[in-house]
């Protein structure tokens, strides 16, 4: 079979042409002088076999030479972005929200549009549309005036972005100008860079060290009072040295129990914006709570009663320690608030929708939202829990998550606390998307139901119900 010459293989071997073309000179230069000198036609023959053995020789070893340079040739030549992906993939493999915006007037303010977004941005800003008005995904106006500057001033600008929302998060907004594109609109390139975690570092030191100092001052100021009086005119009297003593290890525990508090919600605070991964028995944690605080209830002679489903039924998403923390932190406080010889009630619910899991159990009673999430096409497990105590008014309500708040009335004796628990609680929450809601009635107690999105595999097992109850599917 022939081999087919196309004009890219006439080029590539070129080279060849004067090796074979001297070859046939030689050839017929041989012939010639052997005709014109009347030579034996035996000889000629063989002169003329030797020079055309010579020429594919030659021949041969050019075109090896030409085989092994061609592909180094070919890619020299080859356009560069030939073998390169796609630039659409390149920027949706970037982890930074990146968007093009296309303008043709600066006066037209609603004429700012996204020509491109990447994955990340989509998910940032959820964004549904491959092009779109730029006010439907960031409202900020001094990103909007960042991006003016490099669409008619063709300048580099910068802004801060913070994002409100359950999981509030701190953006730098980076845009830069691109040109101008075919059809005459201006084009600027706008990056933001998640800067949440330098920010809650800075804050979280500033706020542990204020918090600190505020919280500690009393404990420390009455150390140092039975101090000194300890080592003057107590010094001898062994009934006040006892007294002092006591009073002096309840305050040096409660400092523990505060720092303790203090850089638990200090490191929650620092992750919240990023979801835990991992998953926990919901039903499993609140048993090894309530198997846990079982002697104190006993102390305070406070009856327990639960309403748990199934081990393997509540399975939610989340960081199993921090769920722990949260039920440890509601029922303790529910005990502490709860008189001799009543009970707590804890109960736990699967396959709920948001709203139900949210929603009022008792329409007489004092409700607030103390966390709502940004609802999904979640389903969550609500974990309630209900004290017997004096209950709470409604205007203390809105306050009961702010850090050292604790109700009138119920600062002092057996029950005082950090006043960091519900603080605790709500961040935790936040950062496993789940929600926060208190019901009370004064004189006849509260209820605490914080709710956490199911695990993605055991929502397959329950179907979503507006009453809360889970229905096996056959």
């Amino acid at each position: 079979m022939s081999p087919s010459w196309t004009p890219e293989k006439l080029v590539r071997y070129a080279p060849l042409w004067p090796v074979l073309t001297a070859g046939l000179a030689g050839i017929l230069g041989v012939v010639g002088l052997a005709m014109a000198s009347g030579a034996d036609p035996r000889l000629t023959a063989w002169m003329v076999l030797l020079v055309a053995g010579a020429t594919g020789l030659v021949a041969w070893h050019v075109a090896e030479q030409v085989r092994a340079m061609a592909p180094a040739a070919e890619a020299a030549t080859r356009p560069a972005h030939e073998d390169a992906p796609p630039y659409a993939s390149l920027i949706n493999a970037l982890p930074d929200p990146v968007l093009v915006i296309a303008a043709h007037e600066p006066d037209d303010l609603t004429g700012r549009r996204f020509v491109l977004v990447n994955a990340a941005a989509r998910e940032t800003f959820r964004i549904q549309y491959d092009a779109g008005l730029l006010v439907t995904a960031i409202r900020d106006p001094e990103v909007l005036e960042a991006v003016d500057e490099a669409l008619f001033g063709g300048l580099t600008a910068e802004a801060v972005y913070e994002m409100r929302g359950a999981q509030e998060r701190v953006l730098r907004a980076i845009a830069k100008p691109l040109g101008v594109a075919p059809d005459g609109a201006r084009l600027a390139l706008l990056v933001l860079r998640d800067e949440t975690d330098i920010r809650r570092s800075e804050r979280m030191r500033a706020d542990f060290l204020a918090n600190a100092s505020h919280e500690l001052r009393t404990p420390l100021a009455s150390l140092s009072g039975f101090i000194e009086t300890l080592r003057g005119h107590a010094r001898a009297d062994e009934g006040a040295r006892e007294k002092f003593l006591g009073i002096m290890q309840a305050q040096a525990e409660r400092m523990a129990r505060l720092i303790d508090d203090l850089l638990s919600l200090s490191r929650i605070e620092l992750n919240e914006h990023i979801a835990p991964e991992g998953e926990a028995d919901l039903t499993a944690a609140v048993m090894d709570v309530v198997d846990g605080v079982g002697p104190l209830a006993r102390e305070r002679n406070v009856k327990l009663v639960t309403d748990l489903p199934c081990r393997g039924e509540a399975m939610v998403a989340g960081d199993r320690d921090q769920i722990i923390q949260v039920v440890q932190n509601l029922v303790d406080n529910a005990i502490k608030y709860t008189p001799a010889g009543a009970t707590v009630r804890i109960s736990l619910r699967a396959g709920l929708s948001a709203e139900a899991a949210a929603a009022a159990r008792n329409p007489s009673a004092s409700r607030m939202s103390l966390l709502t999430p940004d609802h999904g096409p979640d389903i969550y497990a609500a974990l309630q829990v209900t004290d017997s105590g004096v209950g709470l008014a409604r205007e203390t309500l809105p306050r009961l998550t702010e850090r050292f708040y604790r109700v009138e009335g119920q600062k002092s004796g057996e029950r005082q606390g950090t006043g960091l628990g519900l603080a605790i609680v709500k961040h935790i929450m936040n950062r496993h998307r789940g929600g926060l809601v208190v019901e009370s009635v004064q004189g006849e107690g509260a209820t605490f139901t914080a709710y956490f999105p199911m695990q993605r595999g055991a929502r397959g097992d329950a179907r979503l119900t507006t009453e809360g109850a889970v229905t096996k599917l056959s």
